[in-house]
């Protein structure tokens, strides 16, 4: 794979300071960890780094109601008791706490993802990076799942303005379910969330939920059990994203890459390695299309950065060593000090005949999708006439990969 990407990647070092609170598993710092990583590999050569430019709270309300937002901004651990009914009706306080400069975090992390969509729009990068981001579970008007902005639907929002049809692909083990909500009845965003199903946060994501009126059969959901492994998922990751590809054609992808999904996960119980859950990446990567990479979960935290490191370093098409540089948090890593580490001896609950019966399953609805047109679609605004990348194929990049093989059903 030739690496001449344009790559921007966006960090702020004020990210790692917020703290959910004693106890809970999701931690910032892993942000933090993952940048020291990436800087220790010399991979910020590769890239542009950017500090995000803070959005307005008015942005967020592109997708967030106002009351909800104007709630995060003006509650704080110290006037939380007489915000007690808006608490309940925005649903924080438990998995969601109020911790200090809860607000400022939230514009931290949806700041690098809006940023990143808008830099991807204006075709100064290919490939743009927002590791703080990805908290894919926040609802319109409801903190969820330790997200309380959703900086991926208002990255993708900020993406339609340019691009006729964005996909989103979610890796995390959660169901991306606050994304697919917010766009399930669309056929402009495309929603694909492989992830675990069955009495498992947050509960959503069967193989039946594909979209309603004009967005059915654009919403694609993979309901897998505990033990994936990287052949497993590669099995089924391949043929899905390839088939959608092909009959949705997007101008750009949102990929979030929680990390949850990976083998020795606090909360997770799949059992994917580093390598399978990049091979995703590379995967996506390969079609040459506009991306933006998202985090998202991840709570085993001497792994998030491995993961996310190693990443970074398939974004950009330079290798990197199995031995970790020595880094501001080395001691986190041991005894191994590698970004590669065996996977458990956990049983893969998801049979190979479960995994093709569901595969078809969702290769079927895809036929359903509207083939996209090859020529212009003129809307009466000059701003706006956009050619669909459908059946032309003159824009094709020389990096693209033939991928007929993998979309064979």
């Amino acid at each position: 794979m030739s690496s001449n990407r344009r790559v921007s990647y966006f960090y702020d070092a004020e990210v790692g300071n917020y703290h959910y609170g004693q106890g809970h598993p999701m931690k910032p710092h892993r942000v933090r960890m993952t940048h020291n990583l990436v800087v220790n590999y010399n991979l910020y050569h590769k890239m542009e780094v950017f500090r995000p430019h803070l959005v307005s709270p008015s942005a967020m309300t592109r997708f967030h109601s106002d009351d909800y937002i104007n709630f995060l901004k003006v509650i704080s651990p110290d006037n939380m008791q007489e915000y007690i009914r808006q608490l309940q009706r925005f649903n924080v306080g438990e998995d969601c706490p109020v911790f200090d400069g809860l607000f400022e975090f939230c514009q931290l992390y949806t700041s690098g993802s809006i940023g990143g969509a808008a830099r991807l729009n204006q075709d100064k990068a290919d490939i743009v990076i927002n590791w703080a981001g990805g908290l894919h579970h926040a609802k319109k008007a409801e903190a969820s799942g330790f997200c309380y902005v959703n900086d991926c639907v208002l990255a993708i929002l900020e993406l339609l303005k340019k691009h006729e049809r964005v996909l989103y692909i979610d890796i995390d083990i959660h169901h991306g379910d606050g994304v697919e909500e917010a766009f399930y009845c669309t056929n402009r965003v495309m929603t694909c969330s492989f992830h675990k199903f069955g009495e498992y946060f947050p509960g959503t994501g069967d193989v039946s939920d594909i979209g309603h009126n004009d967005g059915k059969n654009y919403a694609i959901n993979f309901p897998l059990n505990d033990g994936m492994d990287d052949e497993a998922y590669r099995s089924i990751f391949r043929p899905v994203i390839g088939k959608i590809m092909e009959v949705f054609s997007p101008g750009a992808v949102v990929l979030q890459c929680g990390a949850d999904s990976l083998s020795g996960d606090r909360l997770g119980c799949f059992n994917l390695s580093v390598k399978g859950h990049a091979d995703c990446v590379d995967y996506v990567r390969s079609f040459g299309i506009p991306m933006l990479v998202l985090g998202g979960g991840g709570y085993t935290l001497r792994n998030v950065p491995r993961c996310w490191t190693y990443e970074t370093s398939v974004l950009v098409g330079e290798p990197v060593k199995d031995d970790l540089p020595f880094n501001d948090y080395f001691e986190y890593f041991g005894p191994d000090y590698r970004v590669h580490l065996p996977v458990s001896n956990m049983e893969n609950l998801n049979s190979a005949t479960y995994l093709e019966k569901t595969k078809q399953q969702l290769l079927e609805v895809l036929r359903g999708v509207e083939p996209v047109p090859g020529t212009q679609i003129q809307t009466g605004q000059v701003e706006s006439q956009l050619n669909p990348k459908g059946m032309d194929t003159s824009n094709t990049s020389t990096e693209r990969k033939d991928h007929a093989a993998e979309m064979a059903a």
